[in-house]
């Protein structure tokens, strides 16, 4: 015990292998979504930069599904899907929608115009220049969008819980049902501390993919 009993070391080592276990979980449930959630942002990005008339309506309904509350959304799903995976992952997908797709359309509008006619003027196609210049310069808030959607979903993991997937939620659940402060902050503990690592990699990521602005910041 320490801290008058606030936090049991003897029920943390004991329970060890679960918090590996929830941690497997909780990473698994975030990676699904935000892979999912990045395909589908790229798609409507690409639209909206094709058909610009589209962003608008495109945002505008992305961001109808980020203002909803997780227990009003998971209402609204369990009745058509049930308490399933499926279930927790469309509405976890839902919210990295808004935030990626602003942060691609913003990168690539954010290309200056004089590099655009410059690789213009060396013969290259619209798609050429959107995968050889644009995205490549877009990348850092694209990065940037992945990082802020991928610690969001893993605080929104936790309450995946009341549909009866795993992750960190199950010890805060748990703990607040138990009236036990140690699981609920083992729980609590563990979900800041995957997103500090995966908002780290991901700054890592973002290094070894953007060697020019690394070598820019030397």
């Amino acid at each position: 015990m320490i801290a008058d009993g606030v936090i049991d070391l003897g029920w943390v080592f004991d329970h060890l292998g679960d918090m590996w276990e929830a941690s497997v979980e909780h990473a698994v449930l975030t990676g699904i979504a935000v892979s999912c959630g990045l395909v589908l942002s790229v798609l409507l990005s690409l639209i909206a930069l094709r058909w610009r008339r589209t962003y608008t309506p495109i945002t505008w309904v992305t961001g109808i599904l980020y203002t909803i509350p997780s227990l009003a959304l998971f209402t609204f799903l369990v009745p058509v899907f049930g308490l399933s995976l499926l279930t927790a992952e469309i509405a976890l997908v839902s919210y990295t929608l808004l935030i990626l797709i602003r942060n691609i359309v913003s990168g690539i509008d954010g290309v200056p115009d004089d590099v655009l006619e410059a690789s213009s003027g060396m013969g290259m196609t619209a798609r050429q220049q959107l995968l050889r210049v644009q995205v490549p310069l877009a990348l850092p808030a694209i990065i940037a969008g992945i990082r802020i959607a991928a610690v969001t979903t893993i605080g929104l993991v936790t309450v995946t819980v009341l549909i009866g997937q795993g992750g960190y939620g199950v010890f805060i659940l748990r703990g607040i049902r138990r009236q036990f402060l140690t699981e609920a902050l083992v729980g609590t503990l563990l979900s800041v501390a995957l997103a500090v690592v995966v908002d780290l990699l991901l700054v890592g990521v973002g290094r070894l993919a953007m060697p020019w602005a690394r070598r820019a910041g030397t």
